[in-house]
């Protein structure tokens, strides 16, 4: 090789090698300066990190939606609860820890106790809760205290509050979540302690109001305190829910019904928006947020009168006499009757071997499908019923939207009962009797209807025919404004009945109130052209409260009182269902809670002077 080539090819590798030997050194002195910086500047910091601080995850909650009426009147909103929790891991020694916290904050020290360890097996740095919503008293023992109390934290959360005890049951109530439900995948994303939608609103719109949980990395030191944040995902809160209701209208019909047990709810027959429903007895909804005693829970669902029940859509009751807008219709309809049939009513009727009475003793002479409605007379209806027979009866009643869901934005809806032929014998194995379709005809019998259905039947005379779906939900809104959801009116079907039916039917309506004989004209209105059919739905049979005078009657056999009627005041029209439990005559309890109701309504109360004409 030539020996010339041989001295370039070896300047040439020695030249490669100083380069990789200066990168080596460069990157080695690279190294040595970051372990310099880390270990001798910055050493005393990652030391104290290393022995005394630690990073975890908060959880930050989601504020809830609020509630309003359908004018922007907060019903439900959210308050401060501060919570008292313990970390054991922070907490050494735990003993020490929990027999000063019982000093400090006058609790004893074995309560503090059995709940950890109603908690054992809970991670050592996951906050176990000690009490929640502390006093300010707590709060303050706590905060000046805070040095001699390592792992003890205080949380600031969002607790339900209710602010009026109106409209309980369709606005609902909160309350813990169970390991349960936390198993069932029903609530993802929930964690223990949290609090779910237990009923109506609450737990219909729950989708709605439940907000998106926000979390935040802190760095705490070895007493768990919080030395630095480090990031921060903020919550979302839920959307605010505007319901149809009006919260003045509300407090009418709830304070109408002071002291009865019953229903009301009215409609706007237009658009299907519920404006009141109103069920009593009621409950304070906050003692399920702040917590409530096993004999609190006990007196409440052993109550007789049932407060935990919405009676608007949970309430199945006979329809009594109310029912008769049903069987005019299925009668007309039919042919079975016309505008010019009548029939003689003596005070009974006579039919197979038994005597079936009418509730006026002596009789309502002879009377026609519009003065039978106006003076409810059973003995024309029991020759209806006759005609049509049970299963014709039936198929109307269901066209008309009874024995069904209502489709209302609330669970637990009872769907009520429509008697056929069939589902007896399914039910009893025993054949359907000739004579039990003269009580369905005019309501009694197995015959069983909600308040609600009643309010949608009354609200479809009122409009023309047409059945609609009814509203609680008229708006839902983004904490910014912005709209997720705007009420529609929705159309359901059409009653079974032509407009000349209908008219006829509409007319006994209005002679009940107007008419000279009408069962309600005792609540006519001067400004407000009313119509109405009252009921009693009687509780026992005749013959057991026979002789014995009305005052003295016990009153878990009194007969159940109802009135649905609609107003129309100008281009507004309203309707409204009223059931009184016990309150025997329609004429005397309800129907003069529906009378006033709807004055207020047209004409405002005399304490607010304000007119209810909503959109």
């Amino acid at each position: 090789m030539n020996p010339y080539l041989k001295t370039l090819d070896t300047e040439w590798f020695k030249k490669r090698l100083t380069v990789a030997m200066l990168c080596v050194v460069a990157v080695f002195l690279v190294l040595c300066s970051r372990l310099f910086h880390l270990q001798v500047v910055e050493g005393r910091e990652y030391y104290r990190l290393s022995e005394n601080n630690c990073i975890r995850l908060q959880t930050i909650d989601a504020p809830r939606g609020l509630i309003y009426d359908r004018k922007g009147k907060l019903l439900v909103d959210n308050r401060p609860s501060f919570d008292l929790s313990i970390v054991l891991k922070d907490a050494k020694p735990v003993d020490q820890t929990l027999k000063k916290l019982s000093d400090y904050l006058r609790v004893p020290e074995e309560a503090l106790r059995a709940v950890i360890q109603k908690a054992r097996g809970a991670a050592p740095y996951k906050p176990i809760l000690l009490k929640e919503d502390i006093g300010r008293d707590m709060l303050a023992a706590v905060e000046v205290h805070q040095f001699d109390l390592p792992g003890i934290r205080v949380d600031v959360k969002s607790r339900r509050h209710y602010i009026y005890n109106s409209a309980i049951h369709l606005v609902g109530y909160l309350s813990e979540i169970n390991p349960e439900e936390l198993k069932n995948g029903d609530y993802v994303g929930s964690r223990g302690g949290d609090f779910i939608g237990r009923y109506g609103v609450e737990k219909s719109a729950g989708d709605y109001l439940r907000g998106q949980t926000g979390g935040r990395q802190v760095e705490v030191n070895a007493r768990g305190q919080v030395v630095k944040v480090l990031e921060t995902v903020e919550a979302v809160p839920g959307k605010n829910v505007y319901l149809t209701i009006d919260h003045e209208l509300q407090q009418k019909a709830e304070s109408l019904l002071t002291g009865l047990d019953g229903a009301v709810v009215a409609m706007d027959p237009d658009t299907g928006q519920v404006i009141v429903s109103a069920s009593t007895p009621a409950f304070d909804p906050n003692a399920f947020v702040d917590g409530m005693s096993r004999e609190e829970w006990l007196r409440l669902t052993s109550d007789k009168a049932n407060p935990l029940e919405n009676k608007v859509i949970q309430g199945e009751y006979p329809p009594a006499s109310t029912y008769k807008i049903v069987t005019a219709i299925a009668g007309l309809e039919e042919g079975v009757i016309d505008k010019n049939t009548t029939f003689y009513c003596p005070g009974h009727y006579w039919f197979g071997d038994r005597t079936f009475r009418c509730w006026k003793r002596g009789g309502h002479g002879r009377v026609n499908v519009i003065s039978a409605i106006s003076e409810s007379c059973d003995v024309f209806f029991y020759q209806v019923g006759q005609r049509l027979g049970v299963d014709r009866l039936a198929e109307y009643a269901k066209a008309c939207g009874l024995g069904a869901h209502t489709g209302v934005q609330l669970g637990d809806e009872k769907a009520g009962l429509i008697p056929t032929a069939a589902w007896k014998r399914q039910r009893t194995g025993i054949p359907w009797q000739k004579g039990e379709t003269l009580s369905i005809a005019i309501g009694q019998g197995y015959n069983l209807v909600t308040p609600l259905q009643m309010a949608v039947l009354t609200s479809a005379v009122a409009n023309g025919g047409t059945l609609l779906k009814p509203h609680i939900l008229k708006t839902v809104e983004t904490a910014r404004g912005e709209p997720v959801y705007n009420c529609r009116r929705e159309e359901t079907g059409r009653l079974p009945v032509s407009p000349e039916n209908l008219s006829l039917v509409e007319k006994g309506l209005w002679e009940v109130v107007n008419g000279e004989k009408g069962t309600a004209r005792l609540v006519r209105l001067e400004q407000i052209d009313l119509s109405g059919k009252t009921g009693t739905a009687q509780v026992v049979g005749r013959k057991n409260t026979e002789g014995i005078p009305e005052d003295e009657v016990p009153r878990h056999f009194r007969a159940h009182a109802w009135f649905v009627a609609y107003g129309r005041f100008g281009n507004s029209s309203l309707a409204v269902a009223v059931f009184v439990e016990h309150g025997e005559h329609g004429s005397g309890t309800a129907a003069p809670i529906a009378k006033e109701l709807i004055k207020t309504y047209f004409l405002g109360d005399a304490h607010s002077h304000a007119v209810y004409h909503f959109p």
